[in-house]
C-alpha cells in the first residue's frame, strides 16, 4: 500500500502543481477533502480555486520533491519551491491521509527561504 500512496503523490504533484492541470484533483483528491492549512478552503474544489489562482499569479510555479516517506495510509512530502533559475524559494513538508487510493487529508509546515 505505501508504494501505490506514494506513486498517488508523484503523480498529483506532477500533473497538478507542476503542470498545472487543475482539474486533476478531481482523479487524486476526494471531494470532502480535508484541509488542515487554514489559508486554503476545505474540499477538493477549495484546493482547485486556491491554486487556480495561484497558478494564474505565478505561471512559474514548480515544487520538487525531495523526498517521500509512507507509512500504513499516511504519506509525507519534503520539497522545494524552486524559481525558474534554480534558488530555493520555500521548503515544505506535506502530509496526507489517503483513502481509496485518494487524497483525503492534509497538513503542511512552510519555512520560506527569503
Amino acid at each position: 500500500m505505501e508504494e501505490k500512496n506514494k506513486e498517488v503523490i508523484r503523480r498529483f504533484y506532477q500533473e497538478f502543481f507542476n503542470d498545472h492541470i487543475v482539474d486533476s484533483a478531481d482523479r487524486y483528491v476526494r471531494e470532502d477533502y480535508v484541509q488542515h492549512n487554514p489559508g486554503v478552503e476545505q474540499g477538493r474544489d477549495g484546493l482547485k480555486r486556491a491554486f487556480a489562482e495561484k497558478f494564474r499569479e505565478h505561471p512559474e510555479f514548480a515544487l520538487d520533491i525531495q523526498m517521500l516517506i509512507a507509512e500504513n495510509d499516511m504519506v509525507a512530502v519534503y520539497l522545494k519551491n524552486v524559481a525558474p533559475d534554480g534558488t530555493t524559494r520555500c521548503r515544505v513538508v506535506d502530509i496526507y491521509r489517503l483513502e481509496e487510493g485518494m487524497l483525503a487529508e492534509h497538513w503542511d509546515v512552510l519555512q520560506p527561504c527569503e
